[in-house]
């Protein structure tokens, strides 16, 4: 199994990015993706995560209406556009997967995970 983010970067307040995740080494669709971020000094955090059973998408209330996850299984890739960027955004962002997730916000759960894509928002 392998995970590869990319996308990644310095952005000013306000401005975008797309982060990419390619994945291989398994059934893609058949998994749970997930986006995490770590930030010095704090917590690994989820960001957004996409269900494997049903496809339902989640985003974390700190992003809600300015990120969006999405998954496009003939590419085995997913994606996090990422608008309105603020400097608390700041962190390396993790693509993680999983098949037996049952609480898809704890990063523990996901066995597997890429090598992370820094993000730094700042003027």
């Amino acid at each position: 199994v392998q995970l590869v983010e990319s996308g990644g970067g310095l952005v000013q307040p306000g401005g975008s990015l797309r982060l990419s995740c390619a994945a291989s080494g398994f059934t893609f669709d058949a998994y749970t993706i997930a986006w995490f971020r770590q930030a010095p000094g704090k917590e690994r955090e989820v960001v957004s995560h996409i269900k494997n059973m049903d496809g339902t998408t989640y985003h974390a209330d700190s992003v809600k209406g300015r990120f969006t996850m999405s998954r496009d299984n003939a590419k085995n890739t997913v994606y996090l556009q990422m608008n309105s960027l603020k400097a608390e955004d700041t962190a390396k962002y993790y693509c993680a997967a999983g098949y037996f997730i049952t609480t898809p916000m704890r990063w523990r759960e996901y066995p597997y995970w890429g090598q992370g894509t820094q993000v730094t928002v700042s003027s």
